[in-house]
Order: C-alpha cells, then structure tokens, then sequence
C-alpha cells in the first residue's frame, strides 16, 4: 500500500453474513470513518429527494421513482405528484453514488459497505477489497435472530437480497458478484465468530500498513 493517500476498506456481503457488524467494529478498532447511511444522505441532497426513497432502491435496479409513479396510475385523480422534472433513474444514483465515494475516499481512511464500492475504487492505490459469504443455515439464524422473523420469511429474505444484490452488481459492473477474484480477500464468516474475523483483518490490514512505511 501507498503511504500518500487515505486507505478505504470496502466490504461486499451476502445478506445474513455479518457485513455490517464487521464493517463497523473495523471502523471502531481501526478509528476510521463508516460509510454507509452517509452515502445515502448525501446522495439524497444532490438529488433533492428524501433518504427513504433512495434506501429503498440502494442496490436494487428498479428505482424509488419508477414504482412510485407505476403506484400513481391507480391512483385517483386529486392524487399529488411532486414536481420533478426528471425523475431521478437508478442509474443516475448510481453515477452520483460512486462520485462520492470516490471523494470520501479520496479524503479520509474510511470502510464503505455494498454499492459497488469495490468496482468503483479498484483504481484507488490503498484499497482492500472484502467479500464476506456464508453457508444458508448460518444466514437463515442470524437473519432470524436480529428480524425475529421466522425460518420461511428468513429464506426469502436471503434469496431476496442476495438476487438484488447479484443483478445489481452485474448491471454496473459486469461481474459475477460472488466471484472471489475481485476481491483481495475472501471469507465464510460461518467458520468462526464475527469478532474472531474482526481480529483477522485488524491485523491483515496492520500488516499492509506497515508495508507503506
């Protein structure tokens, strides 16, 4: 790793697979900026829209707007439409997304969970790449245990978000999302516990570190 620019992490996950809590507790250990809801955020001022509405397309294809006006054709007539000139696509999320991450990454160490981050800043010279997968029945009860949520509605939640996230992330890339040659590292975080993985990448990370003194 290069010593003159910020270091980023990104993190792409299969849902149910602890990439969040991961994410986070590298973030803590490592004193870095998180980004994930502050992409949105910002993402949702330059396009003058509410945060909701874009959480609910983040890595998926079809977006807030399209099923928001799909939803108004069966709508009455008094039904208020906002006045937006040209509704904001996916793909136009997609572009201002990627810009600022870029710019976040360009301006502090940082951990960027999902969007594409790992394509987007492939180019970046201190940047380490993770995917994080696990077996379905690791997924299926940590899924049920942090939605409360049953064994069948933990299934289709997976397979769910796993199809979004994989056609999200072959539209913008043309990449088999769970190809493990994309990333620097790969790991099935149902070998052993998430803090344990935490531990691994502190130290992964420590070691690559020293390498840009």
């Amino acid at each position: 790793m290069k010593s003159t620019s910020p270091f980023v992490i990104t993190i792409s996950r299969q849902f149910g697979s602890g990439g969040a809590y991961i994410g986070q507790q590298l973030s803590k250990r490592l004193d870095i900026f998180y980004a994930d809801r502050e992409i949105i955020s910002q993402a949702a001022k330059q396009l003058l829209v509410l945060e909701e509405d874009l959480e609910s397309s983040d890595e998926k294809i079809i977006s807030f707007w399209q099923s928001f006006l799909r939803l108004c054709t069966f709508c009455s007539p008094d039904t208020y439409v906002p006045p937006q000139a040209i509704a904001p696509t996916y793909r136009q999320l997609f572009k201002i997304e990627s810009e600022i991450i870029d710019r976040i990454a360009k301006e502090r160490s940082v951990v960027i969970i999902g969007r594409c981050g790992s394509h987007i800043l492939r180019n970046h010279p201190n940047h380490i790449s993770i995917f994080l997968h696990g077996d379905i029945k690791y997924r299926k009860n940590r899924i049920k245990e942090l939605y409360k949520v049953m064994d069948g509605t933990a299934s289709n939640m997976i397979t769910k978000s796993d199809s979004q996230r994989a056609h999200y992330h072959h539209t913008f890339t043309g990449k088999d999302w769970t190809d493990a040659s994309q990333y620097d590292i790969s790991i099935d975080t149902s070998k052993t516990e998430l803090d344990k993985i935490v531990d691994f990448l502190v130290k992964y990370i420590e070691l690559l570190e020293d390498e840009r003194v």
